[in-house]
């Protein structure tokens, strides 16, 4: 039996996740952010986390040129920015929506984690490019994050 592409899709989609928004401001760019769920941790010493990008994404050409990125982790409360990231024609970042780290990096407001990097690896993997980061900078803030799972939003309860 060949795999199809719907049968793999559904499969993973079991796997709960998080929801992240990369987000960089490129020279010659506006600042942007793209939602994700394909973040992951490679390595304690050295930090290092990674994530992927699908490479015929509009952003793909800004997040190939980027040495520095923030991965922001998405509050329960976030829904609607994750929605905003993912619309396929809506990557701009909304002033106001974020504060520059101490490297220009944009880092989201109200995000309950962020990790600031600077880009190690880009590997093909595929038809996405996987993005391997080593982490410079840490936030953490409290609060609940936006879960994924079978292709729905979804909170935690206790």
């Amino acid at each position: 039996m060949k795999l199809t592409d719907r049968q793999f899709r559904d499969a993973l989609g079991n796997f709960a996740t998080g929801v992240c928004i990369i987000t960089a401001a490129p020279e010659g760019f506006d600042p942007v952010g793209v939602t994700v769920n394909s973040f992951t941790s490679v390595s304690i010493e050295p930090p290092l986390i990674l994530w992927c990008l699908k490479i015929d994404s509009v952003v793909y050409s800004v997040f190939e040129g980027v040495n520095l990125f923030t991965v922001n982790v998405l509050a329960a409360n976030q829904k609607a920015l994750s929605e905003q990231y993912a619309d396929k024609t809506r990557h701009k970042l909304e002033p106001g929506c974020y504060v520059n780290n101490s490297a220009g990096t944009p880092v989201l407001k109200d995000s309950i984690a962020s990790f600031d990097c600077v880009v190690r690896e880009r590997y093909k993997g595929g038809d996405h490019v996987i993005i391997m980061g080593e982490i410079k900078e840490i936030n953490v803030n409290p609060g609940e994050p936006l879960v994924f799972y079978k292709g729905g939003y979804r909170e935690l309860k206790p």
